[in-house]
């Protein structure tokens, strides 16, 4: 492979790979062993087929609101979201212009990309963040340095202009692993309170300013000067709640009588930008943090379950509770309630407070993607990242204002919570869990937006208005929305106007459970979705749907690449985050590869000649998962943020799965891509 890593290391193929290809470190920190327990959605809602079909239209218009991939160069110096009234564009996303050589699947400890192209570190675990923030020393950890420094596993990234060649560059810290954070680390139980501290201070967000480094596309750390921007939220930075659901009885705490200060954010996942330039920040995996869960009130016990919080003896390896007694949820059982939502943050001002969006429901967020409909409402698109869980839209009650952002920043507080409900236009006995395509050569079909909830008008019977925004499982439960394998990132093409989801697997669908969405059983590599609404609106209720990519090795007769030739296009394995180039072409970054090889990233055109031919892009290190990623809007930059490198059964400080990035500890970190002789690319 070129250009590989100074120092790269090769390691053996683990002989019996966790499930989903995933190591049993990564399920035990990053999502509390989801996959071992038991199924949360218990309910008998259909597995798709119970909507009337519609013949839908699937003409294109511009995603709006695209801040956030606003990246380099022009692109940064006064860019404007697209609004939906713009020309459409037909030529977008054909793929003409990539024209790299893929990278082969591997197993190499580097970041490993094509012949002709060029990558470097921006920011890593423990660089510093704030001016006073000590240089990062891995024996000698605090959490005062922690809370100045830049934060554990990177996940979301996005980069909003401050100049031409500037930008604030905003990265989620989904979670921590303390076994490889410490030396001689051996649970929660036993860890020193200084560890738990650190471990709370490395959860969150940073906000750091970087520059172009000359005129391509590599990027670098702002390290000297004021910096006014740079900043850390964490968990426990203070917050607001805003919403229909903020100071309800299911927010208050002991500490917070009124249910409208929560403090911090947890499992911050994927993400999201406003047209107004905010973040929005998606906490995912909360059950995991709290103890004590079987101690709650009885009436409580079934919404505490269906958020997968164990309801048995204390699961959690981090024992925050120790520390901070909220996590004890004996003492404050409404304490769970405060997390698992979508913060909105400004990056421009280092001194706002984060607010807790209630209006869009409380979830395992994956995402939070806008875009405007045509008569310039905003758009949220969000899925729940567990098996059988939903995929939601938020369509707020007013209009978004150029320029006006006190009114902007409204929106998210008041409109319409939907879910999705789907059906398939296929005969039931043509779909039966092999994945073989039905006798019209196509996955695909139609499908509603259900109301959930508009203000503090509740459209769940049983269920008022606040109890259907902190509950939001049990009354998608309720409307009969339709369960997905793992909806995870959602995201608009800028060109095509198709909306594409990540659904990252399912293991444990049966055969007599698929249908024509998720159209095999034990599937352990996942597909892409991708739904065309109504008129091109993103603010309609009906909508209609196809899928472009059934994953896993093109061997495979249960793989589908859009029609393209299967011997042409690289092995795909659990798509988790997707992006758009501002050619509409689409980019997949893909956790836990169940074919044994490294996690990447992958491009593949969605219309013309070339249409589903996937090529892998990058490789990130042995142990890593590809999050990110980002794609500049002058196309010379990729940005992926390299999670958990090194994260390996068995792996410790002293005896480290990978030396990722700087030859020794591993580093969780943030890395750019461009081609090394400016070009754009792919070309």
């Amino acid at each position: 492979m070129a250009n590989p890593d100074a120092g790269r290391r090769l390691l053996p193929l683990l002989s019996t790979p966790h499930k989903g290809g995933r190591s049993a470190l990564t399920c035990q920190f990053r999502c509390g062993n989801a996959c071992a327990h038991e199924v949360a959605n218990t309910t008998d809602n259909a597995y798709f087929g119970d909507v009337v079909k519609e013949a839908l239209s699937r003409r294109g218009v511009l995603r709006a609101g695209a801040f956030g991939a606003l990246v380099a160069g022009a692109g940064l110096a006064g860019a404007t979201p697209a609004l939906a009234d713009e020309p459409e564009r037909t030529h977008g996303g054909s793929g003409g212009d990539l024209r790299f050589t893929p990278v082969a699947p591997n197993k190499e400890d580097a970041l490993t990309i094509p012949d002709g192209y060029s990558s470097s570190v921006v920011v890593r675990w423990g660089d510093p963040v704030l001016p006073d923030a000590p240089d990062f020393d891995f024996d000698n950890q605090s959490a005062d340095a922690q809370n100045k420094q830049f934060g554990y596993n990177c996940d979301f990234v996005t980069l909003l202009p401050i100049g031409r060649d500037r930008g604030l560059l905003w990265v989620n810290h989904e979670y921590t692993d303390e076994n490889l954070m410490f030396r001689g680390y051996t649970g929660g139980a036993a860890a020193t309170e200084e560890q738990i501290q650190i471990a709370l201070a490395a959860h969150g967000g940073s906000v750091v300013e970087i520059e172009r480094s000359g005129r391509g596309g590599e990027w670098k750390l702002v390290t000297k000067g004021r910096r006014r921007y740079n900043r850390r939220i964490t968990a426990q930075t203070k917050m607001r709640f805003s919403g229909p659901a903020a100071g309800h009885e299911l927010l208050r705490t002991a500490a917070d009588p009124k249910g409208d200060t929560p403090v911090g954010m947890l499992n911050n996942c994927s993400g999201g930008t406003t047209p107004w330039g905010t973040v929005l920040t998606a906490e995912e995996n909360v059950d995991q943090y709290f103890v004590n869960g079987d101690k709650v009130p009885e009436a409580q016990k079934p919404y505490i379950t269906r958020y997968t919080i164990t309801t048995g003896t204390p699961s959690t390896s981090r024992r925050f509770d120790r520390v901070e007694e909220r996590f004890d949820l004996e003492k404050h059982p409404n304490e769970a309630n405060r997390f698992g939502w979508i913060v909105e943050i400004d990056p421009f001002d280092p001194d706002s407070t984060p607010v807790k969006r209630t209006a869009l429901g409380r979830l395992k967020h994956e995402a939070a993607t806008t875009t405007l409909a045509r008569d310039g409402r905003l758009v949220v698109y969000m899925g729940d990242d567990s098996r059988f869980e939903y995929i939601y839209k938020f369509v707020s009650k007013d209009r978004y204002i150029p320029g006006f952002d006190r009114h902007n920043r409204e929106l998210l507080d008041e409109g319409t919570l939907y879910v999705a409900k789907f059906t398939g236009d296929s005969p039931a006995a043509e779909i039966d869990g092999s994945g073989k395509l039905p006798s019209d050569g196509l996955f695909d079909g139609s499908g509603e937006w259900i109301r959930l909830v508009s203000g503090d008008k509740s459209y769940v019977e049983g269920m008022t208005a606040a109890e259907v925004l902190v509950y939001t499982r049990s009354a998608a439960d309720k409307v009969g929305a339709t369960k997905m394998d793992r909806p995870e990132d959602m995201e608009r093409n800028p060109v095509t106007g198709g909306v594409f989801v990540a659904l990252t697997n399912n293991t444990n669908r049966t055969a007599a459970q698929a249908d024509e969405a998720n159209p095999r059983s034990a599937n352990k590599h996942g597909h892409v979705l991708e739904i065309t609404e109504r008129r091109d609106d993103a603010g309609e209720k009906t909508f209609a749907w196809a899928i472009p990519l059934v994953c896993g090795d093109p061997k495979d007769s249960a793989t589908y690449f859009a029609g393209y030739d299967k011997t042409k296009v690289s092995p795909i394995s659990c798509p988790d985050n997707v992006t758009f180039d501002k050619d509409g072409n689409l980019w997949i970054s893909t956790d836990g590869n169940a074919l044994g090889t490294n996690d990447g990233m992958f491009v593949m055109p969605v219309k013309g000649k070339d249409r589903g031919h996937l090529r892998q892009f990058l490789t990130v290190p042995v142990g890593a998962e590809t999050c990110g990623p980002l794609v500049s809007s002058d196309q010379l930059s990729v940005f992926v943020a390299v999670q958990h490198p090194g994260e390996l059964d068995g792996a410790t400080p002293d005896n480290p799965g990978s030396t990722w990035p700087d030859g020794d500890q591993p580093r969780p970190s943030v890395a750019v891509v461009w081609h090394s002789r400016g070009k754009k690319i792919g070309a």
